[in-house]
């Protein structure tokens, strides 16, 4: 009887229960506490289990805590084999302290140590269609003046290229026993971190404006379509490999410092000389501050995908709104 009500219920019916059956799944996240970590988890919880791989699982609000040290073995590692998705977003700030070597070196083992661990611990898992999905950044591309670059662009030569490109060649040695997702990020816009966290104060005080000549081109993406494209990947068993994730409107630092001004009704009029912000940050204000990428969503535009924040004054309206 069981056999035959399956065979004489609708199309509809069946795809209803498919999709109940897909929809309850073990989610574990690396990296679940910071800035995109934090909304990444929030969104998924109504899916399943949702585990927060944390050398402070204490800390853990949302989902359940597991303790992690990437260069240990644990429980955690038995977590990972368990989940049907992995999502590694784990790696220290970028634009936090000056890169001296020392700091090179932390940034570089907080990415390619952790991707290291947690594809170990995929290749050991006998999960069929699991799905990895793993951080990555636009700063693959290197310094690209006015190119427009899509995910076919070569990797750029300066340490952030370099970095990152080390980081995906980790990441894709999962590609042997899970289907792989490569997220390149832009510049992750939300009030609460990131880098318009911090833009927001010196315009609040009347003291913003472009930094350089303003030229170079910054990829921005709001925190809610980023959340929206992991999403999606989950969703669509055909997604793998790259996606950049940013708006298909990039714009200059300049237009951004105005659209900023004119969102927060303050005058976007003195500029930051690039001499001094090298003078304080370094080698980090060239690839971070003063130079940039045009990074178009190519592929996940041309796949279906649906930014709800396309213009940037859009994104800050809703960022900033109350």
């Amino acid at each position: 009887m069981r056999r035959t009500s399956v065979h004489c219920s609708s199309p509809a019916q069946r795809v209803q229960r498919m999709e109940a059956e897909t929809s309850i799944m073990k989610i574990v996240v690396a990296g679940g506490t910071g800035f995109i970590g934090r909304e990444v988890v929030k969104a998924l919880l109504p899916r399943g289990e949702v585990l927060v791989l944390s050398r402070h699982p204490e800390r853990v609000k949302q989902g359940r805590g597991v303790l992690w040290n990437p260069s240990v073995e644990g429980p955690w590692q038995k977590e990972v084999r368990d989940a049907s998705v992995i999502i590694n977003l784990a790696g220290e700030n970028i634009g936090e302290g000056r890169w001296t070597d020392e700091r090179k070196r932390q940034l570089t083992d907080s990415r390619i140590g952790a991707t290291r661990a947690l594809v170990s611990a995929l290749g050991e898992s006998t999960i069929e269609g699991r799905l990895f999905i793993s951080a990555s950044a636009i700063g693959y591309y290197g310094p690209r003046g006015d190119e427009s670059l899509d995910e076919t662009a070569p990797a750029g030569n300066d340490f952030l290229a370099r970095l990152t490109a080390d980081w995906e060649a980790e990441a894709r040695k999962a590609e042997a026993t899970a289907r792989v997702v490569l997220l390149r990020f832009g510049i992750v816009l939300a009030q609460d971190g990131g880098a318009l966290g911090k833009m927001i104060l010196p315009f609040k005080m009347f003291a913003g404006g472009p930094m350089g000549s303003g030229k170079q081109w910054m990829s921005w993406v709001h925190r809610d379509d980023v959340v929206r494209m992991i999403e999606w990947t989950i969703d669509r068993p055909e997604c793998r490999g790259v996606y950049n994730v940013t708006a298909p409107q990039p714009v200059t630092n300049k237009d951004f410092a105005s659209e900023l001004g004119r969102a927060l009704s303050r005058p976007a009029l003195i500029p930051t000389p690039g001499f001094a912000l090298r003078i304080a940050l370094g080698e980090m204000a060239d690839a971070l501050l003063l130079s940039g990428q045009k990074v178009l969503p190519s592929r996940a535009v041309a796949e279906g995908f649906k930014l709800r924040y396309e213009r940037l004054s859009d994104a800050l309206a809703n960022i900033l709104k109350g």
